[in-house]
């Protein structure tokens, strides 16, 4: 693999030969603008690895409910959950970002892209992130397929405090596609506004356009945002206005102690006229015993009233204790136990006599060892 230094020589190389025809002058400026835009250019990457067993040994190997489980989807077997590699440059004032990911989380992710023309989970199972930036003053500008605003879990495993996901992340965006602008009013408080195609969606289902906001305060101790949803998400873009709101909130109790709180109140009209609702809270705790050993737990419930999110009208309920350990500083280990529990039988299991398919349980249980060396 090419290092960083080798990286940027071979691509200053190749900018100098396309610029052997212009005259010396322009030559050199070009030269030298180049060499200062890829001196910002950063590689980065990693691959993460899991081994997921499921209790109820489910016969299609599939842990979660159909479209979530970007992280430890698979049962019994070792698999990759993402593997990523790319290049950004922090806006000065230009930047960019290219993040391309590979694995079960990946193909997850991007299940529900809606099919049209040049748009579809096939056209864009692998992009993780592709945007580009700008930034003046207090302003910066963000336009492509960028992280979501919303929620308190990252995409990226190792950025969380547990592997798998809450049902809170599972059922709000990951990525979203659209413009973002950010104003930083002070070191501590920001503010965002965004148009979007949808909700987690590069191709849009409908004509209606979405919009994103964001304010947020990150101090010494305490980070917090509210951040909202309003978007047409009806096949026809005029049956399916969705309001959603997400608030976050993480406190530092002790040099050695987190706590994080979350929760979501989303609601979504119908052809039918009626509306549907769905609320949801979460609970998050993070010790560091040693240096490289910390403890984190997560409790959350998602009422899904209406069926609308999950396929079901249900209630979930989560408990999660993961024991992470840093032996280097790019690599992370976890082992984590986590149980779920429905009000409806939703969960796969065994497989039945008869037909070979699974038999449907209320509660799931796994014990998940992850790994991720990233860069």
């Amino acid at each position: 693999m090419l290092s960083i230094d080798s990286t940027q020589l071979l691509l200053s190389l190749l900018l100098r030969q396309a610029d052997a025809s212009l005259p010396a002058a322009d030559a050199t400026a070009n030269d030298s603008a180049a060499t200062r835009f890829l001196s910002r250019v950063q590689p980065e990457g990693g691959v993460d690895v899991y081994f997921a067993h499921n209790f109820n040994r489910p016969a299609n190997k599939a842990s979660f409910l159909p479209g979530t489980g970007t992280s430890a989807k698979r049962d019994g077997e070792v698999s990759i959950n993402l593997a990523s590699l790319g290049l950004s440059a922090e806006p000065a004032p230009v930047g960019f970002r290219v993040l391309l990911g590979f694995g079960t989380g990946a193909e997850v992710v991007h299940s529900a892209e809606p099919e049209g023309v040049a748009s579809g989970p096939a056209a864009w199972r692998y992009v993780q992130q592709a945007s580009v930036s700008f930034a003046t003053g207090p302003l910066t500008l963000e336009a492509g397929l960028y992280p979501s605003h919303i929620g308190l879990e990252s995409f990226q495993s190792q950025l969380n405090w547990t592997y798998t996901r809450s049902w809170m992340g599972e059922y709000s965006p990951y990525y979203q596609t659209g413009i973002k602008g950010t104003w930083a009013f002070d070191p501590a408080w920001s503010a965002q506004l965004q148009v979007l195609n949808g909700w987690q969606t590069v191709g849009d289902n409908n004509r209606g356009l979405a919009v994103g906001t964001q304010v947020a305060y990150a101090g010494e101790r305490l980070s917090a945002a509210l951040n909202t949803f309003i978007g047409e998400e009806g096949a026809t873009g005029d049956e399916g206005l969705r309001l959603f709101a997400d608030a976050v909130a993480t406190f530092r109790v002790l040099p050695s102690l987190w706590l994080a709180a979350t929760a979501d109140v989303g609601t979504q009209r119908l052809p039918s006229g009626t509306r549907a609702n769905w609320y949801a809270a979460g609970l998050n705790a993070r010790v560091l015993l040693a240096e490289p050993v910390a403890l984190a737990a997560r409790v959350e419930a998602y009422r899904d009233a209406d069926g609308l999110m999950t396929g079901v009208a249900q209630t979930l309920s989560s408990g999660t204790v993961t024991l992470e350990v840093k032996p280097a500083e790019q690599l992370t280990l976890k082992l984590e136990a986590r149980h779920d529990r429905s009000t409806e039988a939703v969960f796969a299991g065994r497989a039945t006599a008869d037909d070979g398919s699974p038999v449907p349980k209320d509660t799931e249980t796994l014990v998940v060892l992850g790994a991720t060396a990233f860069f």
